[in-house]
């Protein structure tokens, strides 16, 4: 193999490394925030009835969750709800806004 063809290969073994640790580092400062996702923008797992991203079918449907910045779930600002209870993000699953 040529010195050319070492240092290209080099490279992108170097470049890959550097690829899927970012990958990994970005998905470790995510988490699952339930119950802040319009009807239809959920990232995943929108309970049952439903297959997966995109399948909320409630406004802040509260066993739908977004992947948000660690540590600020909770902080989200969003409406109140009708009876003017505040509503506000969860790390875990909600009983509340859920389809009828």
């Amino acid at each position: 193999m040529s010195k050319t063809m070492k240092t290209v290969a080099i490279a992108s073994a170097v470049a890959a490394a550097f690829v899927a640790q970012t990958t990994t580092v970005q998905a470790a400062a995510k988490e699952k925030c339930y119950g802040i996702s319009l009807a239809g923008a959920n990232d995943c797992a929108a309970g049952p009835g439903t297959t997966c991203a995109g399948s909320s079918t409630v406004d802040y449907q509260g066993n739908a969750w977004t992947l948000v910045d660690k540590g600020t779930c909770t902080e989200i600002e969003l409406p109140a709800m009708a009876d003017g209870t505040p509503r506000q993000g969860s790390l875990e699953e909600l009983d509340r806004d859920r389809p009828a």
